[in-house]
């Protein structure tokens, strides 16, 4: 199971706290934690699965390095249209807060058929929203699970 987890670089302290806790889940659930690899959310996301003993990736945009808690980092070089290398590479998508890039990932996990559990993020047709990280990565792990 692949699970990513999205969201801006630079973020709230609840949105942090949220990622983060999404991330330790999610390796519990023993899936692959998928990230854009850069700070924020996504750094959050990759120490809250490092905490719990799982594997992260980063998939960046550029040629530079990832996070501290990245443990395999993919330096594209395909700037935002990493976003869709990203997302297809998972089995469902957690998205926490977030601008347009987070939103531009989101669109393409849609049109993808791929789930999108949101929490605190846009609201939009096809996002299931959830009230806590907790609820989020249970349906994300359930949606992986039947997809694989």
């Amino acid at each position: 199971m692949q699970i990513a987890v999205i969201g801006a670089s630079v973020c709230s302290p609840a949105e942090a706290e949220a990622a983060e806790t999404a991330g330790y889940l999610i390796a519990g659930n023993g899936a692959v934690l998928l990230s854009g690899g850069r700070s924020g959310v996504m750094e959050a996301a990759c120490r809250g699965a490092r905490e719990a003993g799982g594997t992260t990736v980063g998939i960046l945009p550029g040629r530079e390095g990832g996070n501290p808690y990245c443990d395999v980092t993919i330096k594209s070089g395909l700037g935002i249209a990493r976003n869709a290398v990203l997302v297809s590479s998972a089995d469902a998508v957690v998205a926490i807060g977030g601008g347009a890039g987070t939103l531009s990932e989101i669109g393409i996990a849609l049109k993808l058929g791929i789930p999108v559990f949101g929490v605190r993020t846009w609201e939009i047709e096809g996002v299931f929203a959830c009230a806590t990280p907790e609820e989020a990565v249970l349906m994300a792990v359930r949606a992986a699970r039947l997809s694989g």
